[in-house]
């Protein structure tokens, strides 16, 4: 799984009025940059908490996390939003990585009473931003007001996301005729927009994703996992566990992700790019995580980067002479590394 650290352009870049509609109204997204892999059986809980970086056997019926699958050098091989609907334990990813996460879990099951199964047809993902509440509060009986708590509905289960850039987010993911069929009486409502929003918002949100270019190139720690909640730091074993827990416990931490903007497009500013110090030109600093148009033009991204490259001069895109990234402050707070 060792990813070509090629340019992964958004299916179409976002209109003014894409932007407009989630900054200043309400609007929801299709998103085909997600997967869906179902895990079914008795034993389902406890071979992915086996496998994940966060508490699967507990799961609450109410709630989501975030979790991560590592190699066994402790470097991320995809991140996961996961929950439980019905048995079902449910795993969105990044569509790019999920044929090569699939096949590789699956190779673990042995004697395990589970089975994984690539729901992404049968589902549609939509992601929905702004002033949205009242739309959906004519779709589900009850909305979920804590970040990662869910609702479960005929239509489909419906979690609230993070804020970002002070909107309300939530996610939406159910039987693609159902949800189709519920969309279509919001119409008037709810303005759609480019699935490419979506990706802005998760940056704006601080949430990193893990895809294709940049699979196997960070410990959770590396691109903020640990704060987000999305390492049980107190579970059993997982492949990568001694290394996560090491950098975690001894202090080795000296690597963070960052929000940032550059003045770039896509075709410079995309995951997997190499970030350089003003002050050492001949080896990078860091790397783009995930990148997406801004609404003030150029590009917006999460920046995994040398912590003592943060501390003074400036870091570039591409090169020591490339654009500056301009470092924009989190929406949480980051520990304080020793």
């Amino acid at each position: 799984m060792n990813a070509p650290l090629a340019a992964q352009p958004t299916p179409d870049t976002p209109s003014t009025a894409d932007f407009d509609a989630v900054l200043n109204g309400g609007a929801y997204a299709k998103l085909p940059q997600f997967g869906v892999i179902d895990a079914n059986g008795d034993d389902a809980a406890s071979f992915l908490h086996g496998q994940l970086t966060n508490d699967v056997q507990h799961l609450d019926v109410a709630g989501a996390r975030l979790a991560g699958y590592c190699s066994a050098k402790g470097r991320l091989l995809a991140s996961f939003l996961t929950w439980k609907t019905g048995e079902t334990i449910r795993l969105l990813l990044s569509k790019d990585v999920q044929a090569a996460v699939q096949k590789r879990l699956s190779m673990f099951v042995l004697r395990a009473k589970a089975k994984l199964t690539d729901d992404t047809d049968r589902l549609l993902v939509v992601g929905l931003a702004g002033d949205v509440r009242g739309a959906l509060a004519r779709v589900f009986d009850a909305l979920p007001d804590g970040v990662h708590v869910k609702v479960d509905d005929p239509a489909g289960t419906l979690i609230r996301m993070p804020d970002a850039a002070g909107r309300l987010r939530y996610l939406w993911v159910g039987p693609k005729e159902a949800v189709e069929a519920k969309l279509a009486t919001l119409e008037g409502e709810l303005k759609a927009v480019s699935p490419a929003v979506w990706d802005w918002l998760d940056i704006r949100a601080g949430e990193p994703r893990i895809t294709q270019p940049v699979s196997e190139q960070f410990v959770p720690q590396m691109v903020n996992y640990d704060v987000l909640g999305g390492v049980n730091f107190k579970k059993g074993c997982y492949p990568g566990q001694e290394i996560v827990a090491r950098s975690q416990y001894r202090g080795t931490i000296k690597r963070r992700t960052a929000l940032a903007s550059v003045a770039a497009g896509l075709d410079a500013a995309h995951a997997g790019a190499e970030l350089f110090h003003s002050d050492d030109p001949g080896q990078p600093c860091g790397m783009v995580v995930n990148a997406a148009a801004s609404p003030e033009g150029g590009v917006d991204l999460l920046a995994e980067i040398k912590l003592a490259a943060l501390e003074s001069g400036s870091v570039h895109l591409g090169a020591a002479d490339g654009p500056a990234l301009r470092i924009l402050p989190l929406p949480y707070a980051l520990p304080t590394e020793v």
